[in-house]
């Protein structure tokens, strides 16, 4: 395969030319992180700044932290298959988890720390979860929950010995070998699971499989990243979200880069940012759209990155004006990129080719992506259709496996040759794929991805609310907000301090990024004839 982009030349030549290779069996820990530890045992693979201090770790001591924590969940009776759900902020023992996670051949399911007690039941009924790995305050969540969960045999905490139903993280990985046996994983075994919002219905577990997410990342990591062995690459998200596994785990380390993780309890700080660019010698950074956005608000005069060569963004359309002042600040420009939690990179502006403001860029090799009618059939440039990728006549690496347990959305999802992304746009006369918005109600607000069913549920739990449809209202810093249209039992009791008392009611129910920013009250929901709210109407009315 060529290894580098740097024209559109070297594009269209690579995009002729590459083929997926996928071997019977695979496993990212042995197969990447080990790999490295062997060949560059010294170099970086984690450089962490907490408010504790800083901490570098080398490929060599990954290996070994990760094999004593496949060695002490075994040790506990998890076996392959097994689903652990992981509540880790941006600490070191996240990484050290989900690698040895892999290595043992379990299924690890991220989960954002602003979780509820609700949100953390429901994923462990619904995934069969048999062990949780989490801190002080997940243990908290996680104790405070009434149901019974009969699959969950083992609580684990990370960083407080507390409490006799948890075993302590630290105890039993340093009592483990730091010696691991391979564990035989075949490239269509189980290994991560997400929660993806939708508009009907909970969330979606978005099954990956071994080889396909662990292998498919390279063109996120080598062509769109555009990383090598020597960088030191920073991606400004959290852990629970696919994200993270995008840029802070299969992307870097597959190209042998250093991951460069900032942990700092409480709201995010944009001058934060803008300090640890200045200080450390972060190669390349990747940041949601909201990021750029508020850092552009900052005083650019005192960004001086120390060596800053290349920022990409993903999870939201990024808006040209914020490319522009962080070109003409850096000299650098923003390298939008496209995909979902159930893909890799689908589609980005890779490097040494020309960005057009606001576009998505273009296909990534090895993905045959279009705009599609709902057939199937391809679309011309100019027109609006879905976005598709194609799995026929071969299934491209890096696309979920499916949405488990859920026939009727893996149905809708996969037909005519096509995943259907949910997402419609359009191609120009250059390939260049331009996103026009979501097929369905998703809201993107600060690069979460909301479902408004959640939050419609949680407005319904209110005693005064008799009906609720949520939708995404346009923002210039999130991108969208949540906004609540609600019909009241009681009107008259309607204003501000039962505006605030339902955000706030929504906040206790679920997690507390979906509250609605904005609620409207009216007397009635417009409907279709069979009775379905038209959000389509109330999301014009929000413009």
């Amino acid at each position: 395969m060529t290894d580098r982009i740097t024209s559109r030349a070297d594009y269209d030549r690579l995009l002729e030319s590459f083929a997926w290779e996928c071997p019977d069996e695979f496993n990212f820990g042995f197969d990447v992180v080990d790999r490295w530890a062997d060949s560059r045992p010294e170099a970086t693979a984690l450089f962490s700044v907490t408010p504790d201090g800083e901490r570098t770790i080398t490929f060599a001591e990954l290996r070994e932290r990760t094999n004593r924590v496949a060695h002490a969940l075994t040790n506990l009776g998890l076996k392959p298959g097994d689903r652990v759900l992981v509540m880790l902020p941006r600490i070191v023992e996240w990484w050290e988890t989900m690698v040895g996670l892999l290595k043992g051949g379990l299924v690890a399911m991220p989960g954002t720390t602003l979780l509820t007690p609700k949100d953390i039941a429901y994923r462990i009924w619904t995934a069969d979860v048999t062990a949780v790995i989490t801190d002080a305050e997940g243990a908290a969540k996680a104790d405070a929950i009434t149901d019974e969960l009969p699959t969950l045999r083992e609580r684990i905490i990370v960083g407080d010995d507390s409490g006799d139903s948890w075993h302590p993280y630290t105890q039993i990985v340093d009592a483990a070998s730091f010696e691991f046996e391979r564990t035989v994983t075949r490239a269509d075994d189980p290994a991560i699971m997400y929660f993806t919002s939708g508009t009907t219905g909970h969330p979606k577990m978005v099954l990956h499989t071994q080889a396909s997410y662990g292998i498919g990342h390279t063109t996120t990591g080598r062509y769109w990243l555009d990383l090598h062995p020597d960088d030191l690459h920073w991606n400004v998200s959290d852990t629970g979200w696919a994200k993270a596994a995008w840029s802070s785990l299969f992307g870097p380390w597959i190209q042998g880069a250093g991951l460069f993780v900032q942990h700092s309890p409480g709201r995010f700080d944009p001058g934060d940012v803008i300090r640890m660019l200045n200080k450390f010698p972060i190669t390349t950074m990747c940041a949601a759209p909201t990021i750029f956005r508020l850092l552009v608000q900052e005083d650019l005069s005192q960004l001086k990155p120390k060596v800053l060569r290349h920022c990409v963004a993903a999870g939201e359309p990024l808006n040209p004006e914020v490319i522009s002042t962080w070109k003409k600040a850096t000299g650098i420009t923003i390298r939008d990129g496209y995909g979902q939690t159930e893909t890799v990179l689908l589609c980005g502006n890779f490097p040494g080719i020309e960005v057009k403001p606001g576009s998505m860029g273009l296909p990534a090799p090895g993905i045959d992506l279009a705009i599609v009618d709902e057939s199937g059939s391809r679309l011309p440039p100019g027109r609006d259709g879905h976005i598709a990728v194609a799995v026929e006549p071969q299934r491209p690496l890096g696309l979920f496996q499916e949405y488990w347990r859920n026939d009727d959305a893996n149905a809708e999802s996969f037909h005519d040759g096509w995943y259907f992304t949910g997402d419609c746009g359009r191609t120009d006369e250059d390939g260049y794929f331009w996103f026009e918005g979501r097929a369905d109600d998703v809201i993107s607000s600060s690069a979460y991805r909301i479902g408004p069913f959640e939050v419609e549920s949680a407005l319904l739990e209110h005693p005064l609310v008799v009906e609720a449809a949520v939708v995404g209202k346009p923002d210039e810093t999130r991108g969208q907000i949540v906004k609540a249209f609600v019909v009241l039992n009681e009107p008259d009791k309607a204003g501000n301090d039962l505006i605030r008392d339902l955000q706030d009611h929504v906040k206790q129910t679920t997690a507390p990024y979906k509250y609605p920013r904005e609620i409207e009250f009216v007397a009635d929901l417009p409907k279709t004839v069979s009775g379905k709210i038209r959000r389509v109407e109330l999301r014009e009315q929000s413009q």
